[in-house]
């Protein structure tokens, strides 16, 4: 069974699962330049970072934050090697479109890096569809949006 828990990103699972994201993405990634997130921007009406569980335990996270009145981003979507091809990373993907649309979302954006393949593969059959960039993230080298229903 899985569970979607509301966190803070200062929390003591949150922060673990953060840390294992970011040092991930630093081994994929040249450069890569860490930039921990604000826990104000993850707390509702601004957004929601949520720790996915299943039966032993945490296995992933991730967080959407309001850019704007319509907008929302994707951020920090993480699922532990234990539990890849499981389908977890498409069930959170849907669980955060699903809280930001809740929020008020029209749009959620996000933004990934080339080296990460997966995630881009997930993002393109979730239907997002690539844009120009909408911020100046200097990891990322791919931006994504996708309209609500």
């Amino acid at each position: 069974m899985v569970r979607y828990v509301e966190s803070l990103v200062t929390e003591a699972t949150a922060h673990e699962l953060l840390e294992e994201y970011f040092t991930s993405r630093g081994i994929s990634t040249l450069n890569y330049v860490i930039k921990h997130p604000d826990p104000a921007n993850f707390i509702a009406p601004e957004g929601v970072f949520l720790v996915v569980e299943d039966d032993d335990g945490p296995v992933g996270c991730g967080g959407i934050r309001r850019l704007d009145v319509a907008r929302y981003e994707v951020k920090h979507v993480w699922i532990r090697p234990r539990a890849r091809g499981t389908g977890l990373g498409r069930r959170l993907l849907t669980e955060l479109e699903r809280r930001a649309a809740e929020l008020g979302a029209e749009y959620v954006v996000l933004d990934t890096n080339a080296s990460q393949v997966e995630a881009g593969n997930l993002y393109r059959s979730a239907g997002y569809e690539e844009v120009e960039p909408y911020n100046d993230n200097g990891n990322a080298t791919h931006w994504f949006s996708k309209k609500l229903a």
